[in-house]
């Protein structure tokens, strides 16, 4: 019968392998004397084209992102548990088992792979740690704009909007990189200039430019539901 072995097989020495018994293995293994040199060929990895194997097909590669597993338990845990359940004709039977996890940190890593820019993260709003950031420039010399910006922080909130108020009195450049950084979906930005005329500046994260919104919560709440 001729054996066939991939790449990383045929260089092994002194393997291990089944004895053809239940339960039994063979170790201290060589090719050529204890069973035949094998025919070398590409087994593990397949390559596009290949032939499915159902048969029905050829293979087609694309990518994918792990972000969960499931588990067929069958019933080890069931039976260790004493674990019954009555079936449809009301008999008492063991369930097989199964459990599943899905890996918040791998989901996180998957939406920043499919959701980036040059900038930074890109979060889709279901799932931003903070849906909304409100950035006041020289709020420290304006008690106008610090007022404008704390009281929109605070609708916010008690619309039940998840808000950051960038308070850290940087930059305006500064301050719009760190939140396209950290991929805040919705930036708000308050200054005397467009205080002036009841105007904020409202820029959602993926728009190349900002746009006026009216300086009250109702309208920032509008722009977000865009």
């Amino acid at each position: 019968m001729p054996v066939i072995a991939d790449h990383a097989a045929a260089r092994l020495a002194n393997f291990v392998c089944g004895a053809n018994k239940p339960k039994f293995h063979l170790s201290g293994v060589n090719w050529g004397r204890d069973c035949p040199e094998p025919e070398v060929a590409d087994l593990r990895s397949v390559v596009e084209g290949d032939p499915s194997p159902d048969g029905k097909g050829a293979l087609k590669l694309v990518r994918g992102i792990e972000i969960g597993h499931v588990f067929q338990l069958g019933r080890k845990y069931s039976e260790a548990m004493k674990l019954t359940v009555l079936d449809a004709a009301g008999k008492e039977v063991t369930p097989e088992m199964g459990c599943y996890g899905i890996g918040i940190t791998r989901a996180a890593a998957a939406v920043i792979e499919q959701s980036h820019d040059a900038n930074g993260i890109i979060w889709p709003d279901s799932v931003a740690p903070f849906r909304v950031i409100v950035c006041p420039i020289n709020a420290e010399k304006s008690p106008a704009v610090k007022a404008a910006a704390d009281k929109l922080y605070d609708d916010l909130q008690k619309a039940g909007v998840e808000v950051l108020l960038d308070d850290r009195g940087l930059r305006p450049g500064v301050m719009f990189a760190d939140a396209d950084l950290i991929g805040i979906p919705h930036r708000v930005v308050i200054g005397d200039k467009s205080l002036a005329n009841q105007q904020f500046e409202y820029k959602r994260r993926r728009d190349k430019d900002p746009r006026l919104v009216a300086a009250n919560v109702e309208s920032v709440l509008e722009a977000l539901a865009q």
